[in-house]
């Protein structure tokens, strides 16, 4: 017998990969050493007074089920970059090379390419280097057709810079900045409720001529240079306070892990404008606002704190970086708590 007949062409997954060096390799920054053959990616560090490492990993969750039903497969790569950048810029780390995993259960070249067009793209927004990555045909674990994605983002910054959170206090302003609309979180509970070809198909008015398919599958947006353009501004911890990324949980459940004790924070529902994608989800699930909240962004991808006298110019600077921003809220005396109005 041959490895083919068990299911896993390695000449159709080598094919694949070689054809994706070129876009690869686009994204390379001045720290990638080249190693031609090599086992693993090589990166020099530039020089910093006290680097920290910064490292995370994350995936894009059933969202590439809806990818698969829909054929399109050019932004979930873009997810994957996202979910971790987003979760690594927070801390003020600059990011500085990515590595991806591709499990499926038959590769399809066409679509490994596709996937890796968006990693690509991920990789220059956020301004790291595609280092490596690995591509794993397991038939028996996935059907065909199915696959799954996993991401990891590593980053670096001087220890005096990484945001922290520590000295948050009552009266500084939360900074809210636009999501691009559900990102890559609760599409479970999305599948559930527009699970057919019909639903996805439909282009409801809200959504400007856009089919529901398309709005779902809009890419998260990558928040690292709106991160960098409020460093080049606000000094960390002391104003720039803290930075939360809204991911799994919302609001509510990402905001407090960057409060220190004896605070909580208040936000203004209508501080910011809601996309319309989240109101077609409540409606037609019937999907209470308290469920709604714990579940998505609800328009917030990230938030910053900031001392309440440069609120403004946060907004100012995000904005000109191509943020849409607004002052949503303050921090107040507290338990923790995140109290949205």
């Amino acid at each position: 017998m041959r490895y083919a007949d068990a299911g896993v062409d390695q000449d159709r997954k080598d094919r694949a990969i070689e054809d994706a060096q070129a876009l690869i390799a686009s994204t390379f920054t001045a720290g990638v050493i080249p190693n031609p053959g090599g086992f693993a990616g090589l990166f020099a560090l530039k020089r910093m007074r006290d680097p920290v490492l910064v490292a995370c990993t994350d995936g894009v969750g059933t969202k590439v089920k809806l990818a698969t039903q829909l054929g399109r497969h050019d932004t979930v790569g873009i997810d994957l970059v996202a979910m971790s950048v987003n979760d690594l810029i927070v801390q003020g780390a600059e990011p500085l090379f990515f590595l991806d995993y591709i499990a499926l259960g038959k590769t399809d070249p066409g679509r490994v390419r596709s996937i890796l067009e968006g990693v690509v793209a991920g990789c220059r927004e956020a301004g790291c280097a595609l280092l490596g990555g690995e591509t794993a045909e397991m038939p028996g674990v996935y059907a065909e057709g199915d696959y799954d994605l996993a991401g990891f983002a590593v980053g670096a910054v001087e220890r005096d810079g990484v945001v922290d959170g520590s000295r948050v206090g009552p009266g500084d302003a939360l900074v809210g900045v636009a999501s691009t609309g559900v990102h890559s979180n609760g599409y479970s509970l999305v599948r559930r409720i527009f699970g057919d070809d019909a639903a996805l198909d439909g282009r409801p008015p809200e959504l400007g001529g856009r089919s529901l398919g398309e709005a779902l599958l809009e890419p998260t947006r990558i928040y690292a240079r709106a991160v960098r353009a409020l460093l080049e501004r606000f000094r960390p911890n002391e104003e720039l306070k803290a930075l939360a990324h809204v991911t799994g949980g919302g609001i509510p459940g990402n905001l407090p892990r960057v409060l220190p004790r004896g605070v909580a924070a208040r936000l203004d529902s209508r501080a910011w404008p809601r996309p319309a994608v989240f109101d077609l989800l409540a409606r037609a699930g019937a999907v209470d606002e308290d469920e709604m909240r714990r579940v998505f962004n609800l328009g917030l991808g990230l938030i910053a704190v900031v001392p309440n006298r440069r609120a403004p110019e946060a907004v100012q600077v995000l904005e000109g970086a191509g943020f849409p921003a607004w002052v949503v809220g303050a921090v107040g005396e507290g338990a923790g708590e995140v109290e949205i109005a």
